[in-house]
Order: structure tokens, then C-alpha cells, then sequence
């Protein structure tokens, strides 16, 4: 076991076979079965963490699966069998907690139950502020620990019961190997100076998961690359984008199985060109649900091209924060991006680590707020940069 901890060159020169073989865990599946997981963590201060869900699959998405490793055990926990799992949130609230890429992770869990977590290790995080370029879990498992996860099952029907002993098998090595690359990355971020900066990250991390998924909104139909429509395809795009919601909803399944935002989009700009109903259907194809779906298609293309455009919801009133910028703003923006990207470049990470474009808009508006804007660690990076001088 111990061979896991090890740096995968040490291990290939010990001889050390690669621990892609699962290790042993205990599923809980049935009422009862709890007490064994609530007694080990009561030992422990830390534990790791990871979920499986089924946003793949459904409309709405839950939890199926909470992976835990606790000390040397692993418990996977059925989230969706009939478990009073109360207790359990209690207890993960009062632990720091070892994830890989926690933000959907902590999102759901608090849409869930409102869990919020005490403190956080996130290792993906920590893979980013060393400059990883790759910093999926199965590449940092494979590069340090000569591992292989099974990709396969990443995209797996984690709601269909029961699960399979590959999916299980997996799903226990999530978490048997965070501890080891935890220490390993913990030592690479001292060595550059940066594990205070990983410690706000998570702090930031455990707040943002803290507000869960963002609510619906009456504007969540102006899709991507609807900005330029005006007429029509307004109507249409705002009658096929709830006519998909609504079947996706029917089906239970996630709207992209409906149809894709390529297709909403392509109907919308056929009627901002002025096409009939048939014109705008011309080429559709829903695939193996076409004949059962279509109709009620047409009637909500048919719907939105009969609508006023004008009786649309309209888009919330601009605030400060998201005011067209002046000239003179961009101007400094587009400085201040000069200076972030040389500064980056310099420390090898990827420069929207250190502030995104969202975040060098408000720098650009408010070059005096840049400690309310960005984390500490960010903020002292640019703090300097000539852009922001005086």
C-alpha cells in the first residue's frame, strides 16, 4: 500500500506494479449500513471526498454516488438509495477535505443538503497554480502514480441501479490516490512559494460552491451568439428554447439530448431572414424521438414567429459593473492584459488564473478597488505592473 505514496519514478525503480487494481471499499446501499462510515470519520480530521452524478442523464441532476476515503477505508455511499444520510453531512462539515475539481462537487452538495465545507485541498487547483497544462485527475494519476483510470466510465449512467462492479471499482479510485498527489503537489507549491495562494483559492472555491447553481431566469433563452437578433428570431428562439425545456423536462433528460443550441440558433436565424414556418423546418431532424417531437416543433416555431417581439422579457437593467466600458477603460484594459500576461508568462501558469477578461473590466472601471476585486495573492502580482503604476 504503501508504494502509492511514492513518486512514480521511485516506484518503477523499485519495481512497484501501478495501482490501477481497486482497492477494497465498502458500499453502503441499505438502510443501517451507515454506522461503520460515521465512526471512522469520527477518528479522523481529514478526509477525501468525491460524487457521481447523473447530469448526463437527467433533467434534474442528483447526486448518486459520494465517495469517501477515511483514513485507509473506503466507503461509497448510495446516495440515492433509501439511507437517512443527515448524520453524514454533519459530520463531512466538521472535516478538511482533500477533492479534485470540487466547484460542481460543492454546488451540488449544498443545493442538496446546504452543505458548506470547513476547509479545502483542492488538487486541481494546486495543478494550476504550478502551470500543469494537464490537471485532469486521470493525467496527474498517470503522470506521478502510473495509474490509469477507466475514461469509460467518467460518462456512465451513475443512475442506473445496480451499479456495476467496473463502475464501483472506479469510482473507489477517485479518492484512494488523492492524499499522495495532495502531499506531492503540497510540496511542489511550497517549493515556489505558492501554497498561500492555493489557500485562498479554496477559500474562494468553498464560498462560490457555498451559493450553489446559478437560479433560472426569465432570460436564460438569449442563448450564445443570439446577441444580434432582433426581429423574428427572437420570438422563435424564445418559443424553441421553453418548447425544449418543457420536453426535456417530460423525458427527463438533459435538454442538449433534445436538440443542440446549434439547432435553437439556426431556427431563429431563419426566421430573422424572413422564412415561413416550412422554411424554417426545412432541414430538422430529432433524430429517433423526430416523429414524436416535431409536432409540437412546429407549433412552437409557428407560435414564435406569430409573436411581437416587443412583449419579449426584456434583459435586467445594466448596472455599473456591466456598463459598456469608454474608450479610456479599454484602453487601460487592454494594458493591464499586457502586464498580466507577462507576469503569467513569467511564473509559467495561465493568465486568467490571475484575472479573467469579467475581472480586468472591473480593474479597468475601478483601478483603485484592486484588493476588493482580486484575491490577495493576485492582487500583489499586479499590484506593480506599469499599467497600474501611480
Amino acid at each position: 500500500m504503501i508504494s502509492r505514496f511514492l513518486p512514480k519514478p521511485v516506484r518503477r525503480f523499485l519495481g512497484a506494479k501501478s495501482h490501477a487494481a481497486a482497492p477494497q471499499y465498502q458500499l453502503i446501499d441499505q438502510p443501517g449500513q451507515l454506522s461503520p462510515l460515521l465512526q471512522a470519520m469520527e477518528g479522523v480530521d481529514e478526509i477525501s471526498l468525491d460524487t457521481e452524478a447523473d447530469n448526463m442523464y437527467r433533467y434534474r441532476v442528483r447526486v448518486c454516488l459520494l465517495q469517501f476515503l477515511v483514513g485507509d477505508q473506503i466507503f461509497l455511499v448510495d446516495a440515492l438509495a433509501p439511507i437517512e444520510l443527515r448524520p453524514l453531512w454533519a459530520q463531512m462539515e466538521k472535516k478538511h477535505l482533500v477533492m479534485h475539481g470540487s466547484d460542481f462537487d460543492l454546488r451540488l452538495l449544498h443545493d442538496l443538503c446546504k452543505f458548506r465545507a470547513h476547509s479545502l485541498f483542492d488538487t486541481m487547483l494546486a495543478a494550476q497554480l504550478l502551470g500543469r497544462q494537464r490537471i485532469g485527475l486521470a493525467s496527474l494519476l498517470e503522470e506521478h502514480f502510473d495509474v490509469k483510470l477507466d475514461k469509460d466510465s467518467q460518462k456512465a449512467n451513475w443512475s442506473k441501479r445496480p451499479l456495476t462492479r467496473r463502475l464501483l471499482d472506479y469510482s473507489a479510485l477517485d479518492v484512494w490516490h488523492l492524499p499522495a498527489l495532495r502531499d506531492l503537489l503540497t510540496r511542489q507549491l511550497k517549493k515556489l512559494g505558492r501554497l498561500s495562494w492555493l489557500d485562498q483559492q479554496c477559500r474562494a472555491q468553498i464560498a462560490a460552491g457555498s451559493e450553489g447553481f446559478a437560479s433560472a431566469t426569465d432570460n436564460d433563452w438569449r442563448i450564445g451568439h443570439s446577441e444580434k437578433l432582433r426581429g423574428k428570431g427572437l420570438g422563435v428562439l424564445h418559443a424553441v428554447w421553453h418548447w425544449r425545456e418543457q420536453q426535456a423536462e417530460r423525458l427527463d433528460t438533459p435538454p442538449f439530448k433534445v436538440c443542440s443550441n446549434d439547432l435553437l440558433l439556426k431556427l431563429a436565424r431563419s426566421a430573422e431572414d424572413g422564412g415561413s414556418e416550412e422554411a424554417v423546418l426545412a432541414s430538422v431532424h430529432l433524430g429517433k424521438r423526430h416523429p414524436r417531437l416535431f409536432p409540437s416543433l412546429a407549433a412552437a416555431v409557428r407560435s414564435g414567429l406569430e409573436r411581437d417581439p416587443h412583449t419579449l422579457p426584456r434583459r435586467p437593467g445594466r448596472d455599473r459593473g456591466h456598463a459598456a466600458l469608454t474608450q479610456a477603460e479599454i484602453a487601460l484594459l487592454d494594458r493591464v492584459k499586457e502586464d498580466r500576461d507577462r507576469v503569467a508568462a513569467k511564473l509559467g501558469i495561465e493568465p486568467t488564473l490571475i484575472a479573467n477578461r469579467s475581472l480586468l473590466a472591473q480593474i479597468a472601471r475601478a483601478p483603485r478597488q484592486l484588493d476588493t476585486i482580486l484575491l490577495p495573492w493576485q492582487a500583489d502580482l499586479l499590484r506593480g505592473v506599469p499599467s497600474l503604476a501611480g
